[in-house]
């Protein structure tokens, strides 16, 4: 039996008289556990980054906005649905829009129909407090404002309109005439509709763009370990008369589910990094299969010399082990470079599970032990004389 170190020597002897082939052979399974550490990688440090961003928007938010009638109408909130909520202990702010039937245009030679998907929509005048976003450029809606003909656009709102910077004095036309634009917001990744939105003041709505005044959302921050408990009752405060007529939701829930369910995708890409782990781990099998044909003459000198079918048996496996065991370094490093480098990118934290690097560096050492398993047994039924007789 070969000491440790003895059996380290033999084993490494092997590769490095066939350089070429052995880094081709431990290349193939590198890319397949590379595969596999950069999609759980990447997949970890996306669901840090999103969940980080949940974090920092807050889970806190609730919306309320009308459903059906018992007819299929659409129904209506209450005018006082705002101040009724706004009541409920835990909640600690309230704001809401209101969607208006004007169009917003460029100017007013746009064609009708070339709406651009864009709603204009009142809104109260601490909005961007509460959905977590702010101005881009220019300035909110004030007391003073809100009653004039001025417009706040979102972030994909300004993009349609071809509105890339704000002058003084440049105009849109909105439900007919003229508005200005006083400032453009950045996103709101809660809440997506206030970037495909035009905003106005409530008194300017009702004003000039015949507005009925009925808030179509109400967004509501509330105390966040009590958000469970306001949820419960914001339908029946909303519209006590019509509490079935009321939708109430948690946009970071959405976002919460999107986090999880980018895991279902997880498997195609780890099935694909199985795939190139498998054809890795034949390519050390070829690899271990001609390095037994190609020395038998070797084989059979260490026989005549006192060498077991055991030693013989263990050399080979050592060599086909320690091939896929250079490869799996290897893989574990390419796959945690990529992961690093694309989500520095992404501005995320780097996050490599060592589910990822452990795993990957099993699945390569056992393949290699399974790939180099036949060769090393056929090896060490030569008798001395047959694999003498090569020489």
């Amino acid at each position: 039996m070969m000491y440790p170190a003895d059996l380290a020597r033999v084993a490494t002897l092997g590769l490095r008289t066939r350089r070429m082939r052995a880094a081709l052979s431990a290349l193939g399974v590198a890319i397949g556990v590379a595969a596999m550490v950069a999609v759980l990688g990447l997949s970890a440090s996306s669901q840090a980054g999103l969940l980080a961003e949940i974090d920092k928007l807050g889970t806190n938010l609730l919306t309320v906005t009308p459903g059906q009638t018992m007819g299929g109408d659409n129904a209506k909130l209450p005018n006082d649905a705002p101040g009724m909520i706004a009541r409920i202990g835990p909640v600690e702010k309230v704001e809401h829009t209101g969607k208006t039937k004007a169009n917003a245009f460029r100017n007013p030679y746009i064609p009708a129909f070339n709406t651009n998907s864009l709603t204009v929509q009142a809104a109260s005048l601490d909005l961007p407090g509460v959905v977590r976003t702010s101005l881009a450029q220019g300035a909110y809606l004030n007391a003073a404002t809100a009653r004039q003909p001025v417009a706040i656009l979102g972030a994909d709102a300004a993009r349609r309109l071809g509105i890339a910077q704000i002058h003084q004095g440049m105009r849109i036309w909105v439900g007919g005439q003229w508005f200005y634009v006083a400032g453009i917001l950045k996103s709101a990744k809660l809440t997506p509709e206030i970037d495909s939105a035009v905003l106005v003041g409530y008194p300017a709505a009702k004003k000039y763009l015949h507005f009925d005044g009925h808030p179509t959302t109400i967004y509501v921050r509330a105390a966040t370990e009590q958000v469970a408990d306001v949820q419960k009752v914001l339908a029946a405060t909303a519209n006590p008369q019509n509490i079935g007529e009321v939708n109430v939701s948690q946009p970071s829930s959405a976002l919460v589910a999107r986090a999880a369910a980018q895991s279902a995708l997880n498997g195609l890409f780890l099935g694909l990094g199985a795939v190139a782990l498998l054809v890795g781990g034949i390519g050390v099998a070829n690899t271990m299969v001609i390095s037994v044909l190609e020395r038998r003459s070797e084989i059979g000198l260490r026989r005549s010399l006192g060498a077991t079918r055991a030693d013989i048996r263990l050399q080979f496996l050592a060599e086909a082990i320690l091939l896929a065991a250079l490869g799996g370094l290897a893989g574990v490093a390419i796959g945690t470079l990529a992961t690093t480098v694309y989500t520095h990118i992404k501005n995320w934290a780097t996050v490599v599970p060592p589910l990822a690097w452990v795993g990957g560096l099993g699945a390569a050492i056992a393949i290699g032990a399974i790939a180099g398993l036949l060769p090393a047994i056929r090896a060490a039924r030569m008798q001395p004389t047959e694999a003498l007789r090569t020489v």
